[in-house]
């Protein structure tokens, strides 16, 4: 219903980055996870696991645009981006179908 379909939203709206806004990707989520963490119990479990994933994400690639001083960072930056899409996506689908996701390499910021 509803709360699955928001749910897979929180995973999903962090592919907001590709269109090439700052931050897009934690903001997306970070909205949708505070608008309906109190409507539905399962937004706020993904929301939040959504949201910590691509606070990890970013402090990742802030790194690799360090490293990209000495070259390799370029080539971390695309590995990064290639592995955020497709755990997004895999997230997305495995929430669709009513099924849990857990990220791997996801610092709890968010409790």
């Amino acid at each position: 219903g509803q709360e699955r379909t928001w749910a897979m939203l929180c995973h999903l709206s962090a592919l907001a980055f590709v269109i090439g806004i700052p931050f897009a990707n934690i903001i997306a989520p970070l909205i949708i996870w505070l608008i309906k963490r109190n409507e539905y119990p399962l937004v706020d479990y993904h929301g939040k696991k959504s949201v910590n994933f691509q606070i990890t994400i970013t402090i990742l690639s802030i790194i690799c645009v360090i490293l990209a001083f000495v070259l390799i960072g370029f080539f971390l930056l695309l590995i990064l981006a290639v592995i955020n899409i497709i755990m997004i996506i895999m997230a997305s689908v495995k929430v669709s179908k009513g099924e849990d996701y857990n990220y791997r390499f996801s610092f709890n910021f968010i409790k």
